[in-house]
């Protein structure tokens, strides 16, 4: 089984952040299969459960996943290497996805978190360009900041799912 977790931060007011992009796919993904999220005190945050995976949505903030991710690792009993992880990154252009096993959070704190909650950056990361700000000094406010109309559209196209398929995760 693999436990597919999307970064993002719990509150309203954040729903579409470039930083909820994990939070978003995984909604849109939970849909593709006809799934639910519940929450679970368990595994600290809202569970799908499908055929072979498990997909969480973390009800703690973005820089503090490590700790719902660990906890909900232990609750399914399953090891860093069932793991996916689904974020944003603004070295990618925006809706490009790529993935690695083992890569550094690249500053990240989501990830980095993660990381030192769990002793091991062998997981795999599946990352989601959002694009990029103008100066490097305003990244988190970009990030923080909701797609646009045309972006939301754009996003509608990308297919979690079948990335996934691709990768042989689910």
């Amino acid at each position: 089984m693999k436990l597919i977790v999307g970064l993002g931060n719990p509150e309203e007011k954040y729903k579409l952040n470039r930083h909820n992009i994990g939070f978003i796919l995984l909604e849109r993904l939970a849909g593709e299969f006809g799934l639910s999220f519940r929450k679970s005190p368990k595994a600290s945050g809202l569970v799908a459960m499908g055929d072979g995976f498990v997909l969480l949505k973390p009800l703690t903030y973005m820089n503090r996943s490590g700790n719902a991710v660990s906890k909900a690792l232990s609750f399914f009993k399953l090891d860093p290497k069932n793991l996916v992880v689904v974020h944003d990154d603004v070295d990618l252009k925006f809706g490009e996805i790529k993935s690695k096993v083992g890569q550094s959070p690249a500053g990240h704190h989501g990830v980095e978190d993660i990381i030192e909650k769990l002793g091991t950056k062998e997981f795999q990361r599946v990352r989601v360009g959002v694009g990029r700000p103008t100066h490097r000094e305003e990244v988190e406010s970009y990030v923080l900041s909701d797609f646009t109309n045309e972006e939301l559209k754009h996003l509608e196209e990308i297919s979690l799912s079948k990335f996934l398929f691709n990768l042989r995760l689910t």
